[in-house]
């Protein structure tokens, strides 16, 4: 879940949504945590493209968000990334209230049930977002340790090419003083 919204997502963060507008259709994220992207304000504006997998945020949370960063520096949201808050989760509608169908009266018995379920899937929900955190902080980790390690070689490449300039040198400083010292021995 968390490779296919990292491989298809050119920004992703953890963030709390502070402003919704439903007229507009555009939101705002604060950003707490970047794990993909370059992106360097803590405040990230969001729009809706109107295409047929997106999601419009609807509730002031916290949330995991695999998004795609336009032209204009807003980003886009999407069902098919695994982008979820703390209370719904991915690529699903939030739990829905039981209700009757079959036009039965519902008992306490039906109502504790559905309780039940929702508390099961809030459960699950958290589950998968702390998860989903860790595997992002393992990855953003996993980043700047490469990272370090390309500064590294970068740093002994650059010292390999020194040694080989000093050598060099020296090489002919010492095939100068040669030639040097054989003309005054020839005089």
């Amino acid at each position: 879940m968390v490779e296919k919204g990292l491989g298809n997502a050119n920004i992703v963060f953890y963030g709390e949504l502070i402003k919704i507008d439903t007229i507009q259709k555009t939101y705002v994220f604060r950003i707490i945590e970047l794990f993909k992207g370059n992106y360097s304000f803590k405040i990230i504006h969001g729009k809706s493209l109107k295409n047929n997998c997106e999601i419009d945020p609807f509730k002031k949370d916290l949330w995991i968000v695999y998004g795609n960063l336009n032209e204009d520096k807003t980003i886009s949201l999407s069902y098919c990334l695994p982008t979820q808050t703390m209370e719904i989760p991915a690529g699903f509608a939030p739990p829905i209230p039981y209700y009757n169908v079959y036009g039965r009266k519902i008992t306490k018995l039906d109502s504790l049930q559905n309780d039940i379920d929702n508390l099961k899937m809030r459960n699950e929900t958290l589950s998968t977002f702390f998860y989903q955190l860790e595997k992002l902080r393992v990855y953003k980790n996993s980043q700047n340790t490469i990272s370090k390690k390309e500064k590294e070689d970068l740093k002994m490449a650059t010292y390999a090419n020194y040694v080989i300039i000093s050598l060099i040198v020296n090489i002919v400083l010492f095939i100068i003083l040669i030639f040097v010292l054989l003309k005054r021995k020839d005089k």
